[in-house]
């Protein structure tokens, strides 16, 4: 989560470099209880968005997007990404962003609940992204069970494995993980093999 990259960013849209919402946001996915959905998501997620920016229908949208989606992370919540949104929400009227451009971005985070039906090429891309880790290699897929686990460690561990295993068979269900075609085709099979095995031990 690179400071030029942020200001960069806020020149796409017109504005100052809001160097004090920087600020807010490296503190909140620096929180201690992050395991996982810490900046270190966030600087994976910009990665893969590089390789894919040209299939973005408004790219500085998007980006700004997966900057905000986990901004707010608590365990015990199931608001967090509609928090999330309404921050990102409330942070672009306060720089007199269009109201349109205001509901894409907040349609686009509230996509990463992974629960609705995704409304267009955008919301696709923003969930692809999001749900890349899936097809991560299977030693880099095992470090991230464990820290969502450490970001649950409050939750038994009988509960946790069996709501952990009801989400991985919800993906496995699908038809397809991800919708882009170089997300299908660079990690649908790896993400299908690590769901299933991590069903299998979810299920012991």
């Amino acid at each position: 989560m690179e400071l030029l990259r942020w200001i960069e960013l806020m020149r796409q849209f017109g504005l100052s470099d809001n160097q004090a919402t920087y600020a807010e946001l490296i503190r909140a996915y620096a929180e201690k209880h992050r395991h996982y959905h810490s900046d270190a998501h966030i600087n994976a997620c910009l990665q893969h968005f590089d390789s894919v920016r040209e299939v973005a229908e408004h790219p500085a949208e998007v980006e700004l997007a997966l900057w905000f989606h986990d901004a707010i992370y608590k365990p015990m919540s199931s608001t967090n990404e509609l928090d999330s949104a309404n921050w990102c929400a409330k942070f672009l009227a306060e720089n007199n962003i269009a109201d349109d451009v205001i509901q894409r971005v907040h349609k686009l985070i509230m996509a990463t609940c992974h629960s609705a039906e995704l409304a267009g090429n955008d919301e696709r891309l923003v969930v692809d992204i999001d749900l890349a880790i899936l097809g991560a290699p299977e030693d880099i897929y095992q470090t991230f069970e464990t820290n969502v686990r450490k970001e649950y460690q409050w939750v038994p561990s009988f509960i946790f494995k069996s709501k952990r295993k009801e989400i991985l068979q919800g993906f496995l269900k699908r038809e397809k993980i991800y919708h882009h075609a170089y997300f299908y085709e660079l990690l649908e099979r790896r993400a299908r093999e690590n769901l299933a095995a991590a069903v299998v031990l979810f299920a012991a």
